[in-house]
């Protein structure tokens, strides 16, 4: 098979936990939703069913040369956030399954024309959270119609990875590696692995905020690691060129996402606020242009993302990076300790979410993460 190498522009993940389990909770209440929750139920078992162990994707004489290196790989990365990272040992990673798509799952998430706030959807177990996640491309772009006539700014975009939180019993539910990510550069691809077995470290349900920013933190501490201690000169300089292009990414969405948070909030006219969004929004895809003509040197891996841009997308980038620097700041304080360090950040968790988000002020301020 051949390998491709994916945009994780914005790696937003899907955690579907327990799924079963839900589908039957709804089920019992007469739960509106049950379609949805089948949907995820028939969607995460046909990953699980796809999966084989690496041992027999390497042992198979059919396995193309290239996708062999990678699985090796990633089990050298997987032993390592064991032994270096303190991260679960268990069966997650050690699987692989090539499903013939190019992601696991889409993300549908929305927003009102003139606010960024994501519209949540919540369920039992897992809490509430800002978007919806199929298995399909066709039902994501449905609901995504759907949104929209509700006078919803609506996005999809596809994930090449998700998390059941190491809470489903059982190798055979244990989160694989999958086609839809196993090409990414070297770095990024560690980072991916780490990022989703912290998700089975600590997760505080209803707080996307908390738990992505928490798995970010984790990623990149981690990711670096890796990096230096592992990677070969080359991989570390084709991480450098790819970092920094997320970085220029990041730091150019986030500041329009600022002013139109700032925009919305203000006392201006609806008619000013539309006329003032349109000109951020113009002037955002004016300087991707000039990145992608400059510094990225034709680099055409988030055309897409720009060409769609609206609220949605803009909302959820927040996410995975506004609380990162507290969470570093809390690994640090812990003396650089990936033990103490999720003992602390489970001590978090457990506490009402006012006082947890409180504490990680203190911690760092709460500044979109630029980097």
């Amino acid at each position: 098979m051949s390998l491709s190498v994916l945009r994780p522009s914005s790696r937003s993940r899907g955690l579907l936990l327990s799924l079963v389990a839900l589908a039957a909770l709804c089920a019992l209440g007469g739960c509106s939703t049950l379609g949805y929750l089948a949907q995820s139920v028939q969607g995460h078992l046909g990953v699980m069913r796809a999966a084989r162990p690496v041992e027999a994707w390497l042992a198979d004489p059919g396995t193309d040369a290239e996708l062999r290196e990678r699985l090796l790989l990633s089990q050298r990365m997987r032993d390592f956030a064991v032994s270096e990272l303190a991260l679960p040992d268990n069966a997650s990673y050690r699987r692989y399954a090539d499903l013939g798509r190019s992601a696991v799952v889409w993300n549908v998430v929305a927003a009102p024309e003139l606010s960024l706030t994501l519209k949540t959807w919540c369920f039992p177990v897992v809490g509430c959270v800002g978007y919806r996640g199929y298995f399909t491309r066709d039902a994501a772009d449905a609901q995504a119609l759907a949104l929209r006539g509700q006078a919803l700014e609506a996005s999809v975009y596809g994930v090449p990875a998700y998390s059941t939180l190491g809470k489903l019993p059982g190798d055979f539910f244990a989160d694989p590696l999958l086609n839809t990510f196993i090409g990414y550069p070297e770095g990024e691809l560690a980072r991916l692995v780490f990022h989703e077995l912290a998700h089975q470290v600590s997760y505080a349900s209803g707080d996307t905020e908390f738990n992505e920013s928490f798995a970010t933190a984790v990623e990149r501490l981690g990711g670096a690691r890796w990096l230096a201690r592992h990677a070969s000169p080359a991989a570390r300089e084709e991480h450098q060129h790819f970092d920094a292009r997320r970085r220029d990414f990041k730091a150019l969405v986030l500041g329009a996402r600022d002013r139109l948070d700032a925009l919305y909030r203000g006392a201006a006219s609806q008619d000013d606020k539309r006329a003032n969004k349109a000109a951020v929004m113009a002037a955002l895809r004016a300087e991707h242009a000039r990145l992608k003509a400059g510094p990225w040197g034709g680099y055409a891996g988030y055309d897409a993302w720009f060409a769609s841009a609206n609220n949605a997308s803009l909302g959820v980038q927040a996410a995975y990076n506004a609380r990162v620097p507290a969470f570093e700041a809390l690994f640090q304080n812990e003396g650089g300790d990936f033990p103490r360090f999720y003992a602390a950040v489970e001590r978090l968790a457990a506490l009402p979410r006012e006082e947890r988000h409180a504490q990680l002020d203190a911690l760092a301020p709460r500044a979109l993460d630029r980097r």
